[in-house]
C-alpha cells in the first residue's frame, strides 16, 4: 500500500496498482531475509531485553491507514484513501491481510475533449485478501482481489509456493494468478454490452543470500491474455492517405478535426497477447544505509519491448527516522501496428479502415522518468519505536510520447501521507 503508484486512466490506475503491489512484496522480502538491512519502511527493532523473537510471537495486528493523491498535466487527478489490516502469529508460522481503496478519478484531459465528451467523476473500489502458512521450510499463499467501478468489474485469485533451501540462503520461488476482466459503458448493463478479458500469469523467481547483507533475486513472468482488448469509449480519428504524412507529432484537436476524415471508428486490438518479461535485483546493505537496484526486461508478440531501470537508497537517519530516495527510468518501443495517424480508403461499398488501430498512446514509443523520496519516523515509546509510524512519500514524472497525436509531454505528481500501527 505505501508504495501506490502512478494513475493517469482507468486502466493504468489498474495496471499500477498490481505493479505496486509487486514492489511491496519485493521489499518485504528483503526485510525477511536480509535481517541486517534496516529499511525505512519496514524497519522492525529487536524485542525488549530478555524476550526472544519466538517469545513474542504472539499474534500480532498492523494497522495502515493512507491517503494520497495524484494530479498530472493532462487534468487528471486522483484521491485515494486506503486502509489495511494483517493479522501475523511468528510461531504458527501464518499471517493474513485484507485491505481496501478507493479511487476518486475526475477527468478532463485532451482525450475526453478530442472525442467531444464532457468532464467526469468517477469511484473505483478495491477489496483484496492475502494469507501465508510456512509451517516448516515451505511457504504457501493465497491472494484474490474485487475492482469495481460503475463500467468495469474484475475479479482475480491466485497463489504462491516456495521452499527455503541451503539453510534459507536458496529459495525458489513459483506462483499463478487468474484475472476476469469486464469492461461496459455506464448505465448501460453488462448483459447489453460488455467486453471481457481474461488473463493468466505465471511467475518463477530465485532468491539468494549471497552473504548477511547481499540478496539476489532473478524473476521471470509470463501473462497470457484473451479477449476484447480495446476500450469502450476510445475512438481513433481517420485520415485520407494524401493527409497522413501532414499530421504532425502533438496535433492539436483543432488540428486534427481540420484534418481528418468525418466520423471516427473504435480501436480495434488483437485480441490476444503474451507477454513476457525478466527481472533482476540486488539489494546490498552499505554502513547506515541500503541499495536496491532492479532492471526489468519486456517483450510481448504485440511487438513492444521496454526497459526498465529503478533505483532505491534507503538511509538510516537515526534509530527513529528513516529516509529514501528513489529514481526509476523507462523506455519502449511501440506496437507493431502503431500509427501516429491512421488512414481510410474510400472503396465502392464504402471506408476500408485499417483493422487493427489503437488511441492509446501508452502503446507507442516512449520514455519517462521518475524522481522521488520518502521519510518514515517511529514514533511509538521508547519501549517499542515502530508501534505506531508516520510514512510520507513524494514522487514527480515526465514521460515524453514520441509519436502521438495531442500531447507529447505529460508530467505527474504524487503524495502520499500513512499512519501505521502494530499491536
Amino acid at each position: 500500500m505505501p508504495w501506490l503508484a502512478y494513475f493517469r486512466t482507468k486502466r493504468r490506475a489498474r495496471v499500477e496498482a498490481r505493479r505496486t503491489r509487486f514492489i511491496l512484496a519485493v521489499l518485504s522480502l528483503i526485510a525477511c531475509w536480509v535481517p541486517s538491512v534496516a529499511r525505512g519502511d519496514d524497519f522492525e527493532p529487536p524485542p525488549p531485553a530478555g524476550q526472544s523473537s519466538a517469545e513474542s510471537g504472539r499474534v500480532a495486528v498492523e494497522l495502515k491507514q493512507e491517503v494520497s493523491g495524484y494530479a498530472d498535466t493532462d487534468a487528471v487527478s486522483v484521491f485515494t484513501p486506503a486502509l489495511e489490516a494483517t493479522l501475523r502469529d511468528p510461531l504458527a508460522g501464518w499471517s493474513a491481510t485484507g485491505s481496501y481503496l478507493v479511487d476518486v478519478v475526475s477527468a478532463a484531459s485532451v482525450d475526453i475533449v478530442s472525442t467531444a465528451s464532457e468532464h467526469w467523476t468517477e469511484v473505483r473500489h478495491v477489496g483484496a485478501l492475502s494469507a501465508e502458512y510456512s509451517p516448516s521450510e515451505v511457504k504457501l499463499g493465497v491472494s484474490g482481489s474485487v475492482s469495481s467501478e460503475p463500467d468495469y468489474l474484475s475479479l482475480s485469485g491466485g497463489g504462491t509456493l516456495s521452499l527455503e533451501l541451503a539453510d534459507k540462503t536458496v529459495t525458489p520461488i513459483v506462483g499463478y494468478s487468474y484475472t476476469h476482466d469486464t469492461s461496459g459503458r455506464t448505465g448501460t448493463p453488462f448483459s447489453v454490452y460488455s467486453l471481457e478479458l481474461v488473463r493468466h500469469s505465471a511467475q518463477a523467481g530465485l532468491e539468494l543470500i549471497l552473504d548477511p547483507s547481499t540478496l539476489v533475486t532473478l524473476v521471470a513472468d509470463a501473462m497470457f491474455e484473451s479477449g476484447r482488448q480495446e476500450k469502450p469509449y476510445r475512438f481513433v480519428p481517420l485520415f485520407s492517405p494524401d493527409v497522413v504524412g501532414r499530421v504532425p507529432a502533438g496535433a492539436s484537436v483543432a488540428q486534427v478535426n481540420a484534418l481528418r476524415l468525418p466520423g471516427r471508428v473504435a480501436e480495434h486490438d488483437p485480441d490476444s497477447r503474451n507477454r513476457f518479461a525478466v527481472a533482476a535485483r540486488l539489494a546490498q546493505r552499505l554502513a547506515g544505509s541500503t541499495f536496491v537496484i532492479t532492471e526489468r526486461v519486456y517483450g510481448d508478440d504485440w511487438g513492444l519491448k521496454a526497459s526498465t531501470t529503478d533505483l532505491r537508497i534507503l538511509m538510516d537517519a537515526s534509530r527513529r527516522v528513516f529516509i529514501w530516495t528513489h529514481l526509476r527510468g523507462h523506455i519502449q518501443s511501440g506496437v507493431s501496428f502503431w500509427q501516429r495517424a491512421y488512414s481510410a480508403q474510400a472503396v465502392t461499398d464504402g471506408v476500408e479502415v485499417p483493422a487493427l488501430r489503437t488511441g492509446d498512446r501508452e502503446l507507442g514509443p516512449l520514455w519517462s522518468g521518475t524522481f522521488g523520496g520518502g521519510l518514515r519516523w517511529l514514533i511509538g515509546r521508547d519501549t517499542r519505536p515502530d508501534a505506531w509510524s508516520l510514512l510520507l512519500q513524494s514522487e514527480v514524472s515526465t514521460t515524453s510520447f514520441r509519436d502521438t497525436l495531442f500531447i507529447q509531454n505529460r508530467q505527474a505528481f504524487f503524495n502520499s501521507l500513512e499512519v501505521e500501527a502494530k499491536f
